[in-house]
């Protein structure tokens, strides 16, 4: 997906590094065209070394107003200070930045900064309004601290919410009206008040699915245990700890959802009886261990179950011990990987097991993965 990101010159244009980073993380091509004000706020070097490609400064030399809208999925100008709205709401085609906005055939977005009295100033709000009219999204902005020391309406919206809109408002909504359920991340059982029993999971699978899920369409409900990550902005989030806490948000939520999608490493097993106190180091420590639920199973075996997906992490014989796995409890997609290849890694080999067959996806972000699990999903209940 290639992106023209747009930064003029306002104090958050310091935002506009974080938020290249982002896209790129989740797959994009992005382009950064600058004004001459922004590059007093952050240096072209900066975005060029963040987005791997040289920053448009001018429109002088080629026709570069036409050509670099081309192609894009998106405009996006974050921040997009009281100047520029002014310029886009009555077509000004004074610099490369605001030539391309009128230029363009794809949609553009703007995340508004400025003081806020600038946004609250009745030139503002009318061309804020035309903008609208004229079919410009416009991503926030938000009541807060600002840099002139005051406190109001005029703070922009923080990159990773403004990366997700972007994203979510631009993919295909294959799931549109359908509720998703999706348990992340690994779960800890007790020993002691300190010491835990755990895997390494990380959760950015099953973040990634559920992000996937939301930028089609879906409803998204995240049950996640503890992780490092930031949940999904527009998903309900449900923290757990233990596989208990999450068989019981998971049973308490599946009403009503159209696919559950198991990615969380639930621990097999639990601690009979967890000390109260911390146990002094010394000697062998035996510890009694009891099964834990099964939680895709007995989602699975549901009298109306939703649509079942199950992820088995192997070490070996990835294909035989999948397929048993998908068999023994009941779940028409199963999606199976080495855990040796992926866990806490940014990137995962996946390869996925349904009613016609078993299909390889080669090695890519988990990001990636999960747009293409996700579309296998839509394909299967549609």
């Amino acid at each position: 997906m290639k992106i023209i990101l747009g930064i003029t010159g306002g104090i958050a244009a310091y935002k506009a590094a974080e938020l290249v980073r982002l896209l790129v993380k989740k797959g994009c091509e992005v382009e950064v065209v600058m004004t001459d004000a922004a590059t007093h706020f952050i240096t072209p070097l900066t975005m060029q070394t963040l987005s791997g490609r040289p920053v448009r400064l001018t429109q002088w030399g080629g026709m570069a107003h036409i050509e670099l809208s081309r192609g894009a999925e998106a405009i996006l100008v974050a921040p997009a200070t009281a100047d520029f709205i002014a310029k886009v709401a009555h077509g000004h085609a004074s610099d490369l930045l605001s030539s391309l906005c009128l230029a363009r055939d794809c949609p553009l977005f703007l995340a508004p900064a400025m003081n806020r009295q600038m946004w609250e100033n009745p030139a503002t709000r009318r061309n804020l309004e035309q903008i609208l009219k004229d079919g410009v999204h416009v991503i926030g902005p938000l009541k807060g601290f600002q840099a002139c020391g005051e406190t109001g309406m005029g703070r922009m919206v923080e990159p990773d919410e403004i990366a997700s809109t972007v994203l979510s408002s631009l993919s295909p909504k294959i799931l549109s009206g359908k509720k998703i359920l999706v348990t992340a991340g690994p779960t800890l059982e007790a020993i002691d008040p300190v010491r835990v029993i755990t895997n390494l999971s990380s959760g950015k699978m099953g973040y990634a699915v559920a992000q996937a899920a939301l930028d089609s369409g879906a409803e998204v409900v995240l049950v996640s245990g503890p992780t490092c990550l930031s949940p999904p902005i527009k998903a309900k989030f449900i923290p757990v700890a233990s596989a208990r806490e999450m068989r019981d948000a998971v049973m308490a939520n599946v009403g009503g959802s159209d696919v559950f999608v198991s990615v969380a490493a639930v621990a097999d097993y639990h601690v009979t009886n967890p000390s109260e106190v911390k146990i002094k180091k010394g000697g062998k420590l035996t510890l009694e261990l009891e099964p834990n639920p099964d939680i895709l199973r007995e989602v699975a075996n549901m009298e109306n179950p939703p649509f079942c997906v199950g992820f088995a992490a192997e070490t070996d014989n990835l294909k035989e011990n999948a397929l048993l796995k998908m068999k023994r409890k009941n779940v028409p997609l199963l999606v199976g990987n080495l855990a040796q290849d992926a866990l806490g890694g940014d990137e995962n080999e996946i390869m996925i097991f349904g009613s016609g067959g078993a299909k390889q996806l080669p090695r890519a972000t988990k990001m990636e993965l999960a747009v293409q699990l996700v579309e296998e999903i839509a394909r299967a209940i549609s």
